[in-house]
């Protein structure tokens, strides 16, 4: 049987991480291969972690200074054994068989990446995302797993992130893949569109949440999203990823988003009343308006929104 190899990267997460790395071990695909990067954790994760390799053969941990979350991800690529690879946040968890789930849909389809869908876990319960449109059984194209994480507004469950997903091995033997250190926000969406397209990756989706991603108040996606300006740099480097490969027209939904941060940072902007910022913001959204306009006619509410900002 083939081996998955998992790449867990811990910082500072005493209360959640024995719930994510039991939800692992417990796995119902048991051939695994578990990398335990301590990011220079203070809280005793460390020492957590040590614990679980000491009591698992299959667990392998690596402790190195504090460098963010991309740099301890970049560990595990450096490191890793296994014919297919995860990743997963230590503050989230897994249902019992969502890697054996992963495993048939890529060895049933011969796929580059498997993708299944998620739970939104915050203190007061669990949803599962619900995707408006279907995504198409079967193999999905390079293509298609190129659009489908951009449309969000009818594909929630499948996501450019990449904890809810079994990538072969092969793709990042085969290419220098890794995930960019300077990015703080974002680097995921950037890391998966730097693969899919440069590693011409196919993929097949299960519409069945297995992934549990929990949502902390406290994190700094949303309790200091101003400091996130990272997402206009990585949606215009997506641009261009898109653009030089012959996806051109997959741009505009990238455009899209690029606008759409632009606008909460101008946002954010006002509340600060930094008058500075929120003249930069509008020239940001302006470079993609028309693409923002187009792309949201289905949401008036946007566009008013959007106008308001502006004229203001």
């Amino acid at each position: 049987m083939d081996k998955i190899s998992i790449i867990v990267p811990v910082y500072n997460v005493a209360p959640t991480i024995r719930k994510c790395l039991d939800s692992i071990i417990n796995q119902t695909f048991d051939n695994l291969e578990i990398l335990l990067i301590d990011d220079g954790s203070t809280d005793g994760c460390g020492m957590i972690c040590d614990e679980y390799s000491q009591n698992d053969s299959r667990v392998r941990v690596f402790h190195k200074e504090n460098g963010g979350l991309s740099s301890a991800l970049n560990v595990g690529l450096r490191n890793f054994t296994g014919d297919h690879i995860g990743f997963i946040d230590s503050d989230d968890w897994l249902e019992p068989d969502m890697y054996e789930v992963l495993y048939s849909l890529v060895k049933q389809y011969n796929i580059s990446i498997g993708v299944v869908n998620y739970f939104i876990d915050t203190d007061s319960g669990s949803v599962a995302r619900v995707n408006k449109e279907k995504v198409p059984e079967g193999v999905l194209s390079q293509k298609e797993m190129l659009t489908i994480p951009l449309k969000r507004d009818y594909y929630y469950g499948f996501s450019g992130y990449v904890w809810n997903k079994l990538w072969s091995a092969e793709i990042f033997r085969n290419n220098d893949f890794s995930f960019d250190e300077n990015i703080g926000f974002g680097m995921d969406m950037l890391f998966y569109y730097t693969v899919v397209v440069n590693g011409k990756c196919n993929g097949a989706y299960s519409e069945e949440p297995y992934y549990h991603y929990y949502q902390r108040s406290s994190s700094i996606s949303f309790a200091d999203p101003e400091k996130n300006t990272d997402a206009l740099i990585v949606y215009q480097r997506i641009i261009n990823i898109l653009e030089s490969n012959g996806f051109e027209d997959l741009s505009i939904w990238a455009k899209r988003y690029y606008c759409y941060f632009g606008s909460l940072f101008a946002e954010y902007a006002i509340l600060r009343k930094d008058s500075k910022t929120l003249t930069e913001m509008k020239e940001k959204m302006k470079l993609y308006l028309n693409e923002y306009l187009v792309t949201n006619r289905e949401f008036p509410d946007r566009i008013k929104r959007i106008a308001g900002l502006l004229d203001g």
